[in-house]
C-alpha cells in the first residue's frame, strides 16, 4: 500500500505541515531533494514539465526551477539557509508569478530515519500571512505535492533497485 501524504493547515495560522513516509532511507530521500538531476524527475504535478535552472544545495546557496504546461511557464526560486545532510534543510520558496514580490515562504524540511530502510519527511512552511498560505492551498498545491511524492516513490524504488544490482 502506498504511503499517504498528510497536509495539515490549521485555520487562522500562517503555517502548514506536510508529512510523508517513504520506503527508502533518509539519505536517499535527502539526495532526491538536493540533487538537481533527481529533483527534476519528481517535483510537481504530472501535467507540468519540470526544469531545474539552478540548484546549489549548500548553506547560502540558491535554486531556481520552472514548471511548464501548454506554453505557460511558472518560475520558482529560493535560497538555502542551512543544509545539514541527511537531517534537514532550511530555506525560502517564492513564486515569481505573483503581481508583487515579497510573498516568501520559510521552509524547514526534516528527514527522519525510521529504521529498516524507511524514512519520514516532516516539512513546515511559514507564510508571510494567513492569506498567502490559504492562497497557496487554493492554487492546487495539494495535488502537486501528492503527485510529486508518488513520482518520488517510483524514483526511489528505481534508485534502490539500481544500487542493489550494482
Amino acid at each position: 500500500m502506498a504511503n499517504k501524504t498528510v497536509i495539515t493547515a490549521e485555520p487562522g495560522k500562517q503555517e502548514l505541515f506536510i508529512i510523508r513516509e517513504f520506503e527508502a532511507p533518509r539519505e536517499l530521500v535527502f539526495r532526491a531533494y538536493t540533487e538537481a538531476d533527481l529533483y527534476e524527475k519528481w517535483v510537481g504535478p504530472d501535467d507540468l514539465t519540470m526544469t531545474v535552472e539552478k540548484m546549489d544545495a549548500f548553506d547560502g546557496g540558491s535554486y531556481r526551477f520552472l514548471h511548464e504546461r501548454d506554453g505557460h511557464v511558472y518560475a520558482f526560486h529560493g535560497v538555502y539557509h542551512e543544509v545539514l545532510a541527511p537531517e534537514r534543510f532550511i530555506g525560502t520558496f517564492e513564486f515569481d508569478g505573483l503581481p508583487e514580490k515579497g510573498h516568501v515562504i520559510l521552509g524547514t524540511t526534516k528527514f527522519e530515519d525510521l529504521g529498516g530502510g524507511r524514512s519520514r519527511l516532516v516539512h513546515q512552511s511559514v507564510f508571510q500571512s494567513v492569506g498567502d498560505r490559504d492562497g497557496m492551498i487554493a492554487s492546487g498545491m495539494e495535488r502537486g505535492v501528492t503527485q510529486g511524492y508518488d513520482k518520488l516513490d517510483t524514483l526511489l524504488e528505481q534508485l534502490l533497485a539500481k544500487s542493489s544490482a550494482a
